[in-house]
């Protein structure tokens, strides 16, 4: 039988977004919500995922990054009576450069999506998932995901914005997962390393290499153990990739002349 529940995600037109959204639709069987600033982009996606896999979409076209856009999102959802069960957050940018030279617009747009929409959109929709009615006391009421990232758990010069947010997501979920366990809503934080979409600077032979070994995962694969993590596991946190658990406490530990040598040698302007 069919969920007739909604998943709402956001940046799903293009990227890890329509990956979550696919993957929803299809080994789901979700109805989905697709929110992102790509207007096009979003039709078609929605409509291909209505026509593979026979589930009603809708489309949400919208400046995640306003300062009321998640109240937009919220009402949007009950206007059109949907009632979502799984939110994900997955709308970001990235950063990168000296922090000096950055557009201070860019800093407010990437704090808006990464911080202040995403824990709006998190406070709206836990308390309607708290209070959903499950089909049985043990069938979760609801699921957060939201989308963090491996650089979470370091500091790292020339993306000072992008890993301080994402930290904020990380701990922010971490602490949401205890409030809202004995409510029976999961949450999980997830935080990929590498993800091959496209825009990696490296040459085909040394991408396969690193795919081989599984250092860069691609968006399908990592959709799709975030999405098991979530349904099947009690976890705060999902971080894809056995690499990553050795890479990250490696690079924590680096000496500062290690960190400030590698910058110059990648000329990097700070």
């Amino acid at each position: 039988m069919e969920k007739m529940n909604w998943a709402l995600v956001t940046g799903a037109s293009s990227g890890i977004g329509l990956r979550y959204a696919t993957a929803l639709a299809r080994d789901y069987k979700y109805n989905v919500l697709l929110v992102s600033n790509q207007q096009q982009e979003l039709l078609s996606a929605a409509a291909q995922l209505t026509n593979q896999f026979g589930v009603e979409t809708k489309t949400l076209y919208i400046n995640l990054a306003a300062q009321d856009a998640a109240e937009q999102v919220y009402q949007f959802c009950k206007d059109n009576k949907l009632d979502v069960e799984v939110l994900v957050n997955n709308a970001g940018i990235l950063l990168f450069g000296a922090f000096r030279l950055t557009d201070p617009r860019k800093i407010e747009t990437l704090v808006m999506l990464h911080v202040v929409t995403m824990t709006k959109l998190c406070r709206l929709f836990a308390e309607d998932m708290i209070n959903r009615q499950s089909l049985n006391g043990k069938s979760p009421k609801g699921y957060i995901l939201n989308m963090s990232s491996m650089s979470a758990w370091m500091s790292m010069p020339s993306i000072s914005c992008y890993n301080a947010s994402k930290g904020y997501v990380l701990n922010f979920s971490k602490a949401l997962w205890y409030e809202m366990r004995g409510h029976n809503v999961r949450v999980l934080a997830v935080t990929p390393g590498s993800t091959d979409t496209g825009l990696l600077p490296f040459g085909d032979k040394f991408g396969k290499l690193l795919r081989f070994f599984g250092i860069t995962m691609s968006p399908e694969k990592l959709v799709n153990r975030a999405l098991k993590v979530l349904f099947h596991r009690r976890k705060k946190t999902c971080m894809p990739g056995a690499w990553n658990y050795f890479i990250v406490p490696i690079i924590n530990h680096l000496p500062d002349w290690l960190v400030l040598f590698a910058m110059k040698r990648l000329k990097l302007e700070w």
